[in-house]
């Protein structure tokens, strides 16, 4: 047994030492695998990065130039800022895209005014992007928070005071609009005046200053209040002045002149009633006009072209995106519109609601029947379609705008009679259906459902719509905000009178989250009095808050939420309509009649426009299966496009709201 214990024993050891052994190999192996993945990770990223370059993350320079002049000043402050080390792209507006604005931390601008007061022409699309932002409530007010920004104007005083540097004034209070920070006070010069470059060397030493002292790493002062000082004394009389019109106190109004909630608190000053610019009785020439001045600076603030005296048309945002090859709206993935080339107006910018989700505030006027003059629908017609190429041509040069889709769209196919207002009411609606179908004009009406006599009388038109905001008499009164003590009888009356049509028709729902998001019963109990021929199911568009609007983003519904309650909508339906087509951008599902639009497990949502107007002109009866189309697949309800037409370029803009998500 002694001699064989030691035996046992060195036997362990060398296990134990072989274990070690092998333990330390691995370990070492371990390692080097791990660095050599490292290594070869590291390698990768260095070749990609050199063979991919990353964006220039350099702040933004840029100037608006008609004879050159601001080029020239533009170029002189790049010197400047570059020999000072402060790094800057030099742009020119034609070539820059303005949606990229939000993702900028600091751009300067040099711009000057033209003779009537509007951007040389290589701004204009910026200016405009600028205006209808900072006056569109669904932009929302921190859109360029992270930007901060300085403005110097070139401008002649040859032109007057009023459009004396108007777009340095425009670009420094729509960048405030919209949430950006501005760095030094709008300092203007004046080509005429003989110091333009004494006055452009002084504000580009304090901008240096200023950018040295921080503004580039955060910490500028952020208001500019102060920094300029004697060195810019044309700041002196800018729109910082008090007596500027855009700071009169518009408190101060006499009662009995306007409605204050129709047009947002945009009411007359005391400046302008002394003016005569609104009469006590709110006449003018013996004749009531719909729209008084206030509403019509209002309105024409927001980009509505006011025609005659009580009709207006407007470039929607989906004809610019369209034209520009980024995509159309719901009707183009529904129903086979070209969005470059639709029209959006009104003959009547009256209405006898006050929809809490009303994109505009109610800066229109209200009325239970038409009392107001009436202008001629040939007027209208030609006026809106003048107006409406006039905005079109604008387009010219923007990025993504081919010469054939500008063609295009000074051609205008299809109108959308919408926007602000009630055009029903329009004593004249059938004669100014008529001009539209004799261009070949095809026609989307939505009506309110507050004048069902209206609609039985309506001519055949493309496709009617009723909007159904509520399901439960309650619930509407609260939505929609009605004048007519009658609206729940009147809005059933007009859906009996929808039944009756030969043409295609559209119930358009609005989902207000916390308002009318459950009522799926109520709502289908609503099919059998209209039978309409589809469902528009939409997602309430975030307008802001205001005196006259208190919803919040909590109120906006996500599309999981709008395809949930429709999928929950075509079941009560029990079998009568099905989910046919999506347009995720616009949070918007339609639902269509099976017996009708589905043949042979292929919807037809789509609309064969010739067809339609060639039946129109024919003067004999038609119905809707008369003039319907296949819908490509690309827009039937669950497609991996979601709506979205594939010949289009995907562009993703980034949105900024106050929210509590």
């Amino acid at each position: 047994m002694s001699s064989t214990a030691p035996t046992t024993a060195t036997a362990a050891t060398t296990t134990t030492t072989s274990l070690a052994t092998h333990l330390t190999i691995l370990t070492i192996l371990s390692a080097t695998t791990v660095y050599c993945f490292y290594k070869s990770r590291r390698l990768r990223r260095l070749k990609l990065s050199s063979s991919t370059p990353t964006p220039n993350p350099n702040p933004k320079l840029i100037f608006i130039s008609q004879t050159g002049t601001s080029k020239t000043l533009a170029q002189r402050l790049l010197n400047q800022l570059t020999s000072n080390n402060l790094p800057f792209d030099l742009v020119d507006p034609a070539v820059y895209e303005p949606e990229d604005l939000p993702n900028e931390t600091l751009v300067l601008f040099i711009v000057s005014t033209w003779e009537d007061g509007s951007p040389p022409s290589d701004g204009v699309f910026l200016s405009n992007w600028l205006s209808e932002s900072a006056e569109d409530f669904r932009v929302g007010s921190l859109l360029l928070s992270k930007c901060k920004f300085a403005v110097f104007g070139v401008g002649s005083r040859a032109y007057g005071d009023t459009l004396f540097n108007a777009v340095g004034k425009g670009f420094s209070r729509k960048m405030r609009a919209l949430g950006a920070t501005e760095i030094l006070p709008l300092c203007e010069g004046d080509v005429d005046e003989g110091r333009l470059d004494e006055v452009f060397s002084s504000w580009s030493d304090e901008l240096v200053r200023v950018l040295k002292a921080g503004a580039l790493s955060g910490n500028g002062n952020g208001n500019g209040n102060g920094l300029v000082g004697e060195n810019c004394d044309e700041v002196e009389g800018s729109e910082y002045d008090e007596d500027d019109d855009d700071y009169e106190d518009e408190d101060e109004v006499e009662s009995g002149i306007v409605d204050l909630e129709d047009i947002a608190g945009k009411a007359p000053t005391k400046k302008d009633l002394s003016n005569g610019v609104v009469t006590s009785n709110g006449k003018k020439n013996g004749e009531k006009e719909m729209v008084t001045p206030v509403i019509r600076a209002s309105l024409t603030k927001q980009g509505y072209k006011i025609i005659g005296s009580h009709s207006g048309v407007k470039i929607c945002r989906w004809t610019k995106s369209q034209l520009r090859g980024r995509g159309g709206c719901y009707k183009h993935s529904f129903y086979g519109i070209e969005s470059h080339r639709c029209m959006e107006a009104t003959p009547s910018l009256a209405c006898a609601n006050k929809c809490v989700f009303c994109w505009r505030h109610h800066s229109n006027p209200v009325g239970k029947s038409w009392q107001w003059k009436m202008d001629d629908p040939l007027m209208i017609v030609n006026s809106a379609i003048e107006q409406h190429k006039k905005m079109i041509k604008q387009m010219k040069g923007v990025p993504g705008v081919t010469t054939e889709r500008l063609s295009e769209g000074l051609l205008p196919k299809h109108c959308a009679l919408s926007l602000v207002g009630e055009p029903i009411m329009y004593p004249e609606i059938n004669s100014l259906v008529d001009e539209l179908h004799k261009r070949r004009i095809s026609t989307f009406l939505v009506t309110n459902a507050q004048f069902p006599d209206k609609i039985e009388s309506l001519k055949p038109i493309t496709q009617l719509y009723v909007s159904v905001d509520a399901a439960t008499k309650d619930s509407m009164k609260a939505i929609d905000r009605p004048l007519f003590g009658d609206f729940w009888e009147r809005f059933v009356d007009s859906l009996k009178a929808l039944k009756d049509k030969q043409q295609r028709t559209v119930y358009r729902l609005t989902l207000v989250k916390g308002w009318n998001t459950e009522d799926v019963d109520a709502y289908s109990s609503l099919f059998s009095i209209g039978n309409p021929d589809f469902v528009e199911i939409k997602g309430v568009t975030y307008c802001g808050t205001s005196a006259t609007s208190k919803l919040t983003m909590e109120n906006v519904p996500w599309h999981t939420d709008v395809k949930a309650f429709s999928e929950a909508l075509a079941q009560k339906s029990n079998g009568a309509y099905e989910v046919a087509c999506e347009h995720v951008h616009s949070c918007c599902v339609l639902l269509a009649k099976v017996d009708k639009f589905k043949i042979d497990g292929q919807w037809y949502t789509w609309i064969d426009y010739e067809k339609f107007h060639d039946l129109v002109a024919s003067g004999k009866p038609f119905g809707s299966n008369d003039y319907m189309a296949l819908t490509p697949s690309w827009a039937v309800y669950g497609a991996n496009e979601g709506g979205f037409d594939p010949d289009q370029a995907r562009f993703k803009k980034e949105r900024n709201h106050k929210s509590n998500r």
